[in-house]
């Protein structure tokens, strides 16, 4: 990622999948999540000051991440006097570019147990696409189909509901996309995942802690990496190898990616 500059990356991204007819306007993703912003503040009264809470957490837990990109934590000022990007999203809303590689190791049931005392199982998996593009969108810009697609199909394959989920990791690839996810997710109603934020509910020890290894915030996105590096951190702590981190008694985690050519997501559940 970091062989080309961020303005090369951002021409490149914005001209993926079904948004490239609209790449010739000048839009970049930047662009296309401050209309998601502009759209959850317009619908639920969401503020700047809630998306920016994003980052003041997933710095913090970035913080006690060795392999994150950004290691300091922010203040919340900090996020709302940084550079405006695109509207409301500002430079501390966004993730970075960044080089990253992760691996996974997926083998049969019977060579999970000669190999390790501590698999993790797979229990649910969830893929669907929707448009990305504005054009191509029916609904308002409040929430992400796919995710809400693929949650439900991961949640029926592993027979839980939102609540039986211990921790998650979802894309914050900008500070008002992990909002949403939130609600897609099913772990707050529309409108409130920013109340779920503020009110701690997504830190550590809170209802249902998410991206407590820093997210893309902190990690940076290396784009094909990202989603690896999301179970990676699942495992870990399935296996209470999460060191300070640590999510007492989690058994039950939940990964929620999207990206790809288009608007592509992926939820896995797995189990300790």
């Amino acid at each position: 990622m970091t062989e080309l500059s961020s303005e090369e990356i951002q021409e490149l991204m914005g001209r993926a999948g079904d948004v490239m007819w609209e790449s010739p306007f000048g839009t970049t993703m930047p662009a296309y999540y401050a209309s998601y912003a502009n759209a959850h503040m317009a619908k639920y009264g969401t503020t700047e000051e809630q998306m920016a809470l994003v980052s003041v957490k997933n710095r913090k837990y970035g913080s006690k991440n060795p392999n994150a990109m950004f290691q300091k934590p922010i203040q919340l000022e900090e996020v709302l006097k940084s550079r405006m990007v695109s509207y409301p999203l500002k430079l501390y809303d966004c993730c970075a570019n960044a080089d990253g590689a992760a691996c996974l190791l997926i083998t049969s049931a019977e060579k999970a147990k000669k190999i390790s005392d501590r698999p993790v199982w797979i229990s649910g998996l969830g893929l669907a696409s929707s448009p990305m593009s504005l054009a191509g969108r029916k609904g308002p810009l409040t929430s992400f189909d796919a995710t809400r697609n693929a949650a439900r199909t991961a949640y029926e394959m592993a027979n839980i509901k939102p609540h039986d989920v211990h921790v998650a990791e979802v894309h914050d690839s900008f500070s008002v996309t992990e909002i949403i996810n939130y609600e897609d997710l099913g772990f707050a109603r529309p409108g409130r995942g920013a109340k779920l934020l503020e009110n701690q509910g997504t830190e550590l020890g809170g209802r249902i802690p998410v991206n407590i290894d820093g997210g893309l915030i902190s990690k940076g996105h290396p784009v094909g990496a990202t989603g690896a590096s999301q179970i990676f951190a699942l495992v870990k702590q399935l296996r209470g190898e999460a060191g300070s981190v640590q999510v007492d008694g989690a058994k039950i985690g939940l990964a929620q990616n999207i990206g790809g050519i288009g608007m592509y997501c992926s939820v896995t559940i797995l189990r300790s």
